[in-house]
């Protein structure tokens, strides 16, 4: 079985950068498209970026792009999210989710309800 644990979250200044970490264990994440999503308190669950199982063909949503960048390392098993220029707006839980394996065979999927397999969350607090 899957499992995912988010890690890199805390509190940042706005404009400052935060990097988060989505380890797998259980399973590889080669075959698996990758996603992060947020959640902000009292607001639905949103799509932030996602990847490939091939750690290519990122996909961000138009609030995070050219600010935040999705990677894959698959020695790792980990995908990470660089976070850049970071604003107030972006303060959420961040949870990473993986597909089942071979679900996407090209590309990933935007929306949450298409992965199966979630972490526990990452608290992202930008704050001055």
């Amino acid at each position: 079985q899957l499992r995912l644990v988010e890690s890199g979250g805390g509190l940042v200044q706005p404009g400052g950068s935060l990097r988060l970490s989505c380890v797998a264990s259980g399973s590889t994440l080669d075959y698996s498209a990758v996603g992060w999503f947020r959640q902000a308190p009292g607001k639905e669950r949103e799509e932030v970026s996602c990847i490939s199982r091939r750690g290519d063909k990122p996909k961000y949503a138009d609030s995070v792009k050219g600010r935040f960048t999705i990677s894959k390392d698959k020695g790792e098993n980990t995908v990470t999210l660089q976070m850049n220029n970071l604003k107030s707006e972006d303060t959420a839980v961040y949870f990473c989710a993986a597909a089942r394996p071979l679900k996407y065979i090209e590309g990933c999927p935007l929306e949450h309800d298409e992965y199966d397999y979630w972490g526990q969350g990452a608290q992202v607090t930008v704050s001055s």
